[in-house]
């Protein structure tokens, strides 16, 4: 029994040392889900497009400098490790470990929708939509961890096709093509969080930029970047 608790604990301790959780999600330009942020126990920030390339890592930024310059990272300047001499070639130079973090990929033998794609970050496993789904969402982040993410449809409104309609109970809106052209495609609410933009009838220079609604938007534990 002694045993058998010493293990449970060894296994619980692993867990936690290479456990990650989802810390930022960016939009790009008020409109476009452009990544999403994993930070591991080590604090560390890994970044990854919405079509499962790794784009970057580093540590978070200080607080004054974080809120001028949205979803920049520091460098970081510990071990980094990457794939070499693989039997599957399409592996070679991808990044292995970022720290104690162990990311792998979809190989050459998977579904072509899938090829070279991040497979799991730690104990974060990712999926993606596949080929034989509506053209919008080929190859775009369908699940990551307990974390599901679908979109707008083809069929959909011009203004938001292809963009992110849900990020898990939370719900992500846009404003149409029947709305002013400066705010077409632009973020109306994510969950309860809502923005307005100035319009085409504001001053030069204010046109098209956030009006109300936080450019910051902490959701169940997640925080929401808007620039």
């Amino acid at each position: 029994m002694k045993r058998s608790m010493t293990l449970l604990a060894y296994f619980l301790i692993y867990i936690a040392g290479h456990s990650q959780t989802l810390k930022f999600i960016n939009f790009s330009g008020g409109a476009e889900f452009s990544s999403l942020s994993f930070i591991t126990n080590q604090k560390i920030i890994i970044k990854i497009s919405q079509d499962g390339k790794v784009i970057e890592w580093g540590n978070e930024m200080e607080p004054g400098r974080f809120y001028t310059e949205p979803g920049k990272l520091q460098p970081y300047m510990g071990r980094v490790e990457y794939y070499e001499k693989q039997f599957d070639s399409m592996l070679n130079g991808k990044v292995k470990n970022i720290g104690i973090t162990s990311i792998t990929y979809y190989g050459s033998t998977e579904n072509p929708a899938l090829v070279g794609k991040v497979k799991s970050i730690g104990n974060v496993l990712f999926n993606y939509y596949l080929d034989q789904e509506n053209e919008s969402v080929r190859g775009k982040l369908k699940t990551a961890g307990f974390k599901d993410f679908a979109y707008y449809y083809s069929h959909e409104n011009e203004a938001y096709r292809g963009k992110l309609k849900s990020i898990g109970n939370n719900q992500v809106t846009y404003y149409s093509t029947f709305d002013d052209k400066s705010i077409r495609g632009k973020l109306k609410s994510i969950g309860s969080a809502t923005f307005t933009w100035y319009t085409s009838l504001d001053r030069p220079g204010y046109q098209g930029g956030l009006k109300s609604g936080r450019q910051y938007q902490m959701i169940e534990g997640v925080t929401y970047i808007i620039w």
